[in-house]
């Protein structure tokens, strides 16, 4: 009996050694990457600082200015795109309306935010993904909504990658269902998203990632004048907001204060962005967004769903929340010539990769456990098959317990794997991995006894 155990798992560790393998890249995936076009983001975000204002509380009723005119442009182009998606693709503009509250709401105000859903090709896949920007903007006056704000950057950057992503990934099938919105409110206390985030709590939906792109296509800084257009910062939190008190406990016990869902996701999107975008590194942030700041992002976290913020790697704050004008020699304003769209190009494409290898992979394993029944110097994990999608095998994920990424990527046919590396000394995730490759979000191991 010792001699077959002996056997069994010195095979495990000879299949394991020999399994570690370089991930090449989808080709469908690849292709699309090639798609985003700069020119296709200059025109989106030079129609939008054409709307004059696109402030929330801006007029509705006329035509060509106003955040109305603004939602109805997007919904277009939509509709403009869906042509080209067999039926699959859906907008529409979800409304809702609001009282004043005193701060930055001074009128009854009808809230919309414009969403196209691409549906899945696998009726049994739940799961849905989301991209989003906010496509209303401010002047130095939240309230002010009459005059001029161009919003090129802040976030006419982030809509822009939204519209750009519908637009190449509309004429592809995806398992997983994927949802692309351009909310209102954000610069009224992010109004927009908490509506949309409540809405699909609600309704029990499975939301297993949203990507938050806010303010991702100016390459420079104000007062430290840095100029960089090779990384973009992904901020995420490592705790989990909701059910914080509940899972403190086990949290603490196991060491996981680094690895909430939106920190896996954040580590996830950093692998897929830069093996298939070139010249971009992605950086993590450890905090869920800016210091004492927040995003659209915040109101899904807050409902117990992963998301992340996506920006560029140093802001400019002389054209944020600022009047168009000069003085002293600088110019203030976010102006369409503030924007290097060859960044902004990679920076979509980091958006796309991503859907498309979440969409394409299969749903993510069940009930992964680390065995904890005796000691030793072996890690024994197991797991269920996802509930969707064609599985070709698993990758098992670690890292040092002080490293910021996953080091070393494990892949098996089996749902359980005999690890020759401590528990005491690593964390483990395990990934579903499909037939093209593509990988599930990691799923961090509960303990079995």
């Amino acid at each position: 009996m010792k001699k077959m155990l002996f056997l069994f798992l010195s095979g495990c560790f000879v299949q394991h050694t020999i399994a570690q393998q370089i991930i090449e890249r989808d080709v469908e995936i690849e292709q699309m990457v090639k798609e985003v076009s700069p020119d296709s983001l200059k025109n989106y975000i030079k129609t939008m600082v054409a709307f004059g204002t696109r402030n929330t509380l801006s007029t509705q009723t006329d035509n060509r200015r106003g955040i109305g005119a603004a939602r109805k442009w997007v919904l277009n182009k939509f509709t403009e795109f869906a042509k080209k998606s067999n039926g699959r693709l859906v907008a529409f503009i979800d409304t809702t309306t609001l009282s004043p509250d005193g701060k930055r709401v001074d009128s009854v105000l009808l809230l919309g935010n414009v969403v196209a859903t691409l549906k899945g090709t696998d009726s049994a896949d739940k799961r849905i993904f989301i991209i989003s920007g906010h496509l209303d903007n401010m002047r130095t006056n939240v309230l002010d909504r009459t005059g001029d704000a161009p919003g090129a950057n802040d976030d006419g950057s982030g809509c822009a990658a939204v519209l750009e992503c519908a637009r190449i990934m509309c004429k592809h099938s995806f398992s997983a269902t994927i949802i692309f919105v351009t909310v209102s409110g954000e610069e009224q206390g992010l109004l927009g998203a908490y509506f949309m985030a409540n809405k699909l709590k609600a309704q029990h939906l499975n939301i297993e990632a949203v990507l938050n792109n806010d303010i991702m296509g100016s390459n420079n800084s104000s007062e430290t004048n840095i100029i960089n257009n090779t990384q973009v910062r992904v901020f995420s939190e490592g705790l989990p907001f909701y059910n914080l008190e509940k899972n403190a406990s086990t949290i603490r016990q196991l060491g996981l204060e680094n690895d909430g869902i939106s920190r896996q996701l954040a580590r996830y999107v950093k692998e897929i962005g830069e093996r298939y975008v070139d010249n971009l590194q992605v950086v993590m942030v450890y905090r869920n967004d800016r210091f004492l700041r927040g995003g659209d992002h915040t109101p899904y976290v807050e409902n117990g769903f992963a998301a992340v913020r996506i920006t560029e790697m140093n802001e400019n704050y002389t054209r944020q929340h600022q009047d168009v004008r000069k003085e002293n020699g600088i110019e203030y304003g976010d102006i369409l010539e503030h924007i290097d769209f060859e960044y902004l190009r990679k920076n979509t494409a980091l958006n796309l990769c991503n859907l498309a290898n979440l969409s394409k992979a299969p749903a993510m394993p069940e009930a992964v456990k680390i065995d904890v029944k005796r000691l030793g110097n072996t890690t024994n994990l197991n797991w269920h098959a996802p509930k969707t999608g064609k599985v070709k095998g698993y990758y098992i994920m670690m890292r040092e317990t002080t490293s910021a990424f996953w080091q070393k990527k494990f892949f098996t046919p089996q749902l359980q794997i005999i690890l020759p590396y401590s528990k005491d000394n690593y964390f483990f995730a395990v990934q579903a991995v499909g037939e093209n490759g593509n990988e599930s979000l990691p799923v961090i191991p509960e303990v079995s006894r």
